[in-house]
């Protein structure tokens, strides 16, 4: 039976416009505990008329915002970031009660919300121009500003992180922010909006609205007071948007899906690099952009890498989030569905299931979307699994016996985010980390999300990056300035 019942602290349930809480026109939405089947809380939702009111005021903020004294604008990002750390437990109590994940892998994302918050909070100081030699009498002047109003689409999995990523940055540049969470988790949007509010952040600069994805999308995309656009979630939806965002030239950044390949040469030590593959792996169950989706082993020494892999994988435990387990639930029924099909084709074209492969459905798993962790083997190019992004807790395997073949078929991928690669030989290393076709690379780790270094993919996985000093960029536009002296 599960041992912990926590009830979803006192918060919010309201649109948060030009430093407002109000309600929308549309029918509140449930939120869903997806480890009880619960309801919650319900929701407000706005539409096109509400994403408006929120894009003027964001509009009308701006001017503000960025022409505030740069030192006061630092203490108020500083303020926030003291808040979320103040909070931590409630902010990862609502996450887990809305999303699932373990609670201490909750707790884990909001530290990082932390780290970020700090970090653009000092970036902002750091938003440096450029002077160019110039003839005499003449002077050239590279000047960075914020771009103004910026639309936000955030994704469900990492669902108060993403939030951070984006408007962290944003608002530090000196733009203004319109927010659009995930339907299925909307509640770690509004903790965090919460916070701004206490923090002292002006009215309008950052608004939150909730409801349908194609509507908002749409009032972001088409409209000329929005001038940059940042969203993470799936490749098709990216696509779209970026579609819709054509007709009115955006600044655009798309961090979209990934299908990571893990490659195991036979020198990796196998104990250190299992470890490694099953934490990364069953981070948030799998339902991460940057999980290892491809597990490519050498030959010479599969049989001991999945042996080995095979017991750990066994300790991996599976419940609600609120007590002490290694994964959580997958957020929907569609989530458990996708892999039955996957895995139902890998078995038809000759794959071999090692271990679970099952919906988790008895006692305690009855009411919440639980699946087991899943060993699966003889993986190849014939099986849907090899090329669609999977997201939950399967880990596939994939035998290879040459160099130059493996990095073929790692790179045989329309996506392109992030790649990991184990070995010793750093020779190797260093030549399969440029010839891998990714935006990130760990060599010998899986710790590619920093916030001071750059995230973000190649190919079908997004344009731009975000953390670090290139995140703050996208929020800023470039101009030239030239002033010509006049001598008598």
């Amino acid at each position: 039976m599960i041992k912990t019942q926590k009830k979803l602290p006192e918060i919010q349930s309201k649109l948060y416009i030009n430093g407002e809480w109000r309600e929308g026109s549309l029918d509140a939405k449930a939120v869903i505990n997806p480890a009880t089947g619960e309801q919650l809380i319900e929701v407000s939702q706005g539409g096109k008329a509400e994403t408006e009111e929120a894009i003027q005021a964001a509009k009308e903020a701006f001017p503000k915002w960025s022409g505030m004294e740069l030192s006061e604008r630092v203490k108020i990002l500083h303020r926030i970031g003291d808040l979320i750390e103040e909070n931590i437990d409630r902010l990862a109590l609502i996450m887990t009660l809305e999303q699932g994940k373990p609670l201490s892998e909750a707790k884990g994302e909001i530290q990082t919300n932390i780290s970020n918050m700090h970090w653009n909070a000092e970036e902002a100081r750091r938003v440096y121009g450029e002077t160019i030699p110039a003839p005499n009498n003449h002077k050239y002047e590279v000047k960075k500003q914020a771009v103004g109003v910026v639309g936000a689409i955030t994704p469900w999995n990492f669902p108060s992180n993403m939030i951070v990523r984006k408007i962290a940055p944003a608002i530090s540049a000196g733009a203004t922010v319109v927010l659009k969470p995930a339907t299925n988790t909307p509640l770690s949007a509004i903790a965090i909006f919460e916070l701004f509010e206490e923090a002292g952040l002006p009215a309008g600069v950052a608004n939150l609205v909730m409801g349908p994805a194609s509507e908002i999308g749409k009032a972001l995309t088409e409209s000329d007071d929005v001038r940059k656009l940042t969203f993470t979630g799936s490749t098709e939806v990216g696509k779209q948007l970026y579609k819709q965002s054509g007709d009115t030239l955006k600044k655009i950044s798309l961090e979209l899906g990934g299908h990571a390949p893990f490659i195991v040469f036979e020198d990796a030590p196998i104990e250190k690099t299992v470890n490694a593959l099953v934490q990364m792996k069953f981070r948030n169950n799998g339902q991460a952009c940057t999980a290892p989706n491809r597990i490519f082993v050498e030959e010479s020494i599969k049989e001991e890498f999945t042996e080995q892999l095979k017991e750990a994988v066994k300790k991996v435990t599976v419940g609600n989030g609120l007590d002490d387990v290694t994964v959580g639930p997958l957020i929907d029924e569609a989530a458990r569905e996708n892999i039955e099909a996957q895995l139902a084709d890998a078995k038809e074209k000759g794959a071999e299931i090692l271990l679970g492969g099952e919906r988790l459905t008895d006692g305690e798993y009855a009411k919440g979307f639980f699946f087991e962790p899943t060993l699966i083997d003889q993986v190849d190019q014939k099986m849907n699994i090899f090329y669609e992004e999977t997201f939950g807790p399967v880990i596939p395997l994939i035998a290879f016996n040459d160099e130059e073949h493996v990095i073929e078929m790692a790179n045989d991928s329309t996506f392109g985010l992030a790649s990991y690669t184990f070995t010793q030989d750093l020779r190797r290393a260093e030549k399969v980390s440029r010839a891998l076709e990714y935006g990130m690379v760990g060599v010998n780790n899986t710790g590619v999300s920093q916030a001071e270094a750059p995230f973000g993919g190649m190919k079908h996985s997004g344009l731009g990056r975000e953390n670090g000093h290139y995140g703050i960029n996208e929020f800023l536009e470039t101009k030239f300035v030239h002033t010509s002296y006049f001598i008598d």
